[in-house]
């Protein structure tokens, strides 16, 4: 592995580290309370009332299956292609409230509903779900990164070598 190469992997990790770990936090927040996190999601005013109740209650528990899975690094691409759609549409959402003058707290770490001055907040959620976003789809690039357990559950087979005389 070529030194560039190998900055590339440990970048990754971070990345996943992060994405992961704001994931479980999020979700470990939000599991314990499925009212709340109900009312979250209806605060965004984007979906029907049933539809919202069924996002409210299965959100917390995705939020935390995909922390795990990027921390551990297992099944990690996949786990890194929900993650970059979580928080493109959590950027849409936050955007969308803002567009409508809708005053919510975002709900992403538990809480959510209407607050009073929440405006100002918008910017800051935005950037920090995009670069979240950056992060997750750093790992999607990469496939693999240093320290997952998917290199150990999925080897990779090495690459085959041409007969002697062919052209590849």
């Amino acid at each position: 592995m070529n030194g560039a190469w190998a900055g590339w992997q440990w970048a990754g990790l971070v990345a996943r580290l992060v994405a992961g770990g704001v994931w479980i936090a999020a979700g470990a927040l939000k599991i314990t309370e499925p009212d709340a996190s109900i009312a979250a999601v209806r605060a965004y005013q984007l979906l029907p009332a049933s539809t919202a109740e069924v996002v409210g209650l299965v959100l917390p528990a995705i939020e935390l299956a995909v922390g795990l899975a990027l921390v551990l690094g297992v099944l990690t691409r996949g786990a890194a292609v929900i993650s970059a759609v979580l928080f493109g549409a959590f950027i849409v959402g936050i955007a969308s409230v803002w567009a409508r003058g809708i005053e919510i707290d975002c709900g992403c770490f538990g809480g959510g509903g209407a607050k009073a001055g929440a405006t100002s907040d918008y910017p800051w959620e935005i950037a920090r779900d995009a670069v979240l976003l950056v992060a997750s789809c750093l790992v999607v690039w990469l496939r693999r990164t240093a320290l997952a357990l998917d290199s150990v559950l999925f080897p990779q087979a090495p690459p085959e070598r041409a007969p002697e005389g062919a052209e590849i």
